[in-house]
């Protein structure tokens, strides 16, 4: 009764404030809702694979960055490789295909060897000798040799560095949960990454980042996921929302192992450790399956003029930069989406977020923070782009994907979170993420008093050093 009567009021609030499709009819002066975020019609997610800030954009001019580069204060970092008695130095990387290291938890804890930020390259060594029949198994690296100190920069990534001129770099953007793909796309799309007891039931859940994931499944049914995510509540408010899921390679195993010959294609109907949504029981339930939709279908948007509020964008394999996926290919593959939202009538209230979902084993020298007692996952690279952007700003606050539905909740939703003492929905989680005091917020990177800028198309095939 409780969660019926919490669901009901939410949906009387959400009726007094009115649909979000109808921007007109929201009060932008809102408590607790910065002033012209409602200026934003359409929030785009676009999520990579596997790359840390320092990877990208560690001599990104004004970015804090490797240490001893680029005009940054320090010595440059070196990790010990036990099997050749070499201590590897950062170096500039200009090969097209990257290897990274293993990027589960054991992982992230032995990179970040209590603060010192110095496990990289043995972690990758001592990976190489696995055999990895799953390129995504978070435990295995590829390659001869590994590259996890390497560092790209515009010679290589030339339409990301572009954008971080003209837009927003985000230099302390940090992956919501200290682990590797899985807990970090359940994060993205719902504040938690959890194991659970029994199917169904939101109660029976406890934070988690190693498998299994979820509730076993009954009757031989896969995997299930009781908590409550944010399509819930978009679902609830009446506001629109698609998953877009790139058809291609699956980046997961028939039978939920991480170590498996290739798998099935990806598709939006797979249930996969980078398209969890069609596990979730919310999803399910509320008769949403058809929200999550091949990639196509947002450029169709796009060129319409009829982007949902809410769109997530997850690759297949080949395009996602996920080692050993060629960099040249995920960024045409970006700035295809970018431009294509660019050109879209929508334009002028878009905002878009681009990030990668874990480190992927390359080398970052920043120590994640503690927050509500867990600890973040380590920095990659964040990006915001949008027509009220701030133009070559670099953003120093705390951030984690958290952030992206913090945004989310306080333009479309009034503020509500995650809360499951306010949602309507239950589930046993003990913190909200959004409301973390370490959190920064995504609001600062705009200047909703400037005009919207016009686009800026970029080619899809820059040069390559």
């Amino acid at each position: 009764m409780k969660r019926i009567a919490a669901g009901v009021f939410i949906l009387f609030i959400a009726l007094l404030v009115g649909s979000a499709e109808f921007p007109g009819s929201r009060d932008d002066a809102r408590a607790g809702v910065r002033e012209g975020i409602h200026k934003i019609r359409h929030v785009v997610i676009i999520m990579q694979e596997n790359r840390s800030f320092d990877s990208y954009f560690g001599t990104y001019p004004g970015a804090d960055g490797i240490p001893g580069l680029a005009g940054n204060p320090g010595k440059v970092p070196c990790s010990q490789d036990l099997t050749t008695g070499t201590c590897v130095s950062s170096y500039h990387d200009n090969q097209n295909e990257n290897f990274g290291g293993p990027h589960a938890v054991a992982h992230a804890l032995a990179d970040i060897d209590g603060g010192k930020m110095d496990g990289f390259q043995q972690q990758a060594r001592a990976a190489m000798n696995r055999h990895c029949a799953n390129v995504d198994d978070p435990h295995c690296v590829l390659g001869t040799s590994p590259d996890v100190m390497g560092y790209h920069d515009a010679r290589e990534i030339h339409n990301y560095w572009a954008y971080a001129d003209h837009y927003v770099l985000q230099d302390h953007m940090f992956e919501s949960v200290n682990s590797w793909s899985l807990p970090a796309h359940l994060s993205l799309v719902s504040g938690w990454s959890a194991q659970c007891s029994t199917p169904h039931d939101p109660l029976s859940c406890v934070s988690s980042l190693t498998s299994p994931f979820g509730a076993p499944g009954v009757d031989g049914e896969k995997l299930d996921y009781p908590w409550t995510d944010l399509t819930y509540l978009l679902h609830l408010y009446g506001v629109k929302w698609r998953y877009y899921v790139g058809t291609g390679i699956q980046p997961d195993c028939t039978d939920d192992g991480m170590s498996c010959p290739q798998a099935p294609r990806q598709t939006p109907r797979t249930p996969n450790i980078w398209n969890p949504l069609p596990r979730f029981d919310t999803v399910r339930e509320d008769g949403q399956l058809q929200n999550i939709q091949d990639v196509s279908h947002f450029f169709a948007a796009a060129k319409a003029g009829r982007l949902p509020n809410v769109s997530w964008i997850i690759p297949s394999q080949a395009e996602s930069e996920h080692p050993p996926g060629f960099v040249t290919v995920g960024q045409t593959y970006v700035t295809r989406i970018i431009n294509a939202a660019m050109r879209s009538p929508n334009w002028k209230s878009t905002a878009i977020f681009l990030t990668w979902d874990d480190w992927g084993g390359f080398y970052d020298h920043v120590v994640p923070p503690v927050v509500n007692g867990q600890s973040w996952g380590l920095r990659v690279p964040g990006l915001v782009i949008s027509p009220y952007a701030r133009k070559g700003y670099v953003d120093h606050q705390p951030l984690s994907f958290d952030a992206y539905l913090k945004f989310i909740e306080d333009d479309f939703l009034g503020g509500q979170r995650l809360d499951p003492a306010t949602d309507g929905r239950p589930d046993s989680r003990t913190s909200v993420a959004e409301n973390a005091a370490e959190l920064g917020d995504l609001a600062n990177d705009f200047n909703f008093d400037q005009p919207p800028r016009s686009h800026f198309i970029l080619p899809l095939f820059p040069p390559f050093s």
